[in-house]
């Protein structure tokens, strides 16, 4: 049996939403920091495709050979289109420490997001503090010289 014209349409439909979509579409490509940590992204990825044709066909007097042929000269009305949606909804971030996940969700609570870093904010402020301290001290013992 012969291929109809809209299977023709929807293989090219889906082969050209195949090239579009990868495993890089989904887990980004590794970005890597200075201080040696590693920053992907991570995306919720939807797709999809339709199609739709139309037969024009002859009926009424004569035989049915004579409808045949006349079915076969009449056109074919087809179409198809595809969709793709690209949503980052995290970043991945590998450190020499730890790894860490931060979403992007919108639902995502924002005190949430502030307990999550309140221990590396911690220690951020220990370590100015420690720092201001050994500063203040070198200073004092030049003075005392």
């Amino acid at each position: 049996m012969p291929e109809h014209p809209i299977e023709g349409l929807m293989q090219s439909a889906m082969e050209n939403l195949k090239e579009m979509i990868d495993v890089n579409t989904i887990i980004g490509d590794p970005v890597e920091t200075p201080d040696g940590s590693v920053i992907m992204t991570v995306s919720k990825v939807g797709f999809g495709f339709a199609a739709g044709g139309s037969d024009f066909t002859v009926t009424g007097k004569g035989s049915q050979n004579d409808q045949k042929e006349w079915n076969k000269q009449l056109p074919f009305g087809g179409g198809s289109g595809g969709g793709v949606s690209i949503t980052p909804i995290a970043f991945l971030i590998v450190s020499p420490k730890e790894v860490r996940t931060i979403h992007l969700d919108n639902n995502t609570h924002l005190f949430e997001k502030l307990l999550d870093l309140a221990p590396q904010a911690i220690d951020k402020i220990q370590q100015i503090i420690q720092q201001s301290s050994n500063n203040e001290n070198k200073q004092r013992g030049r003075h005392s010289i």
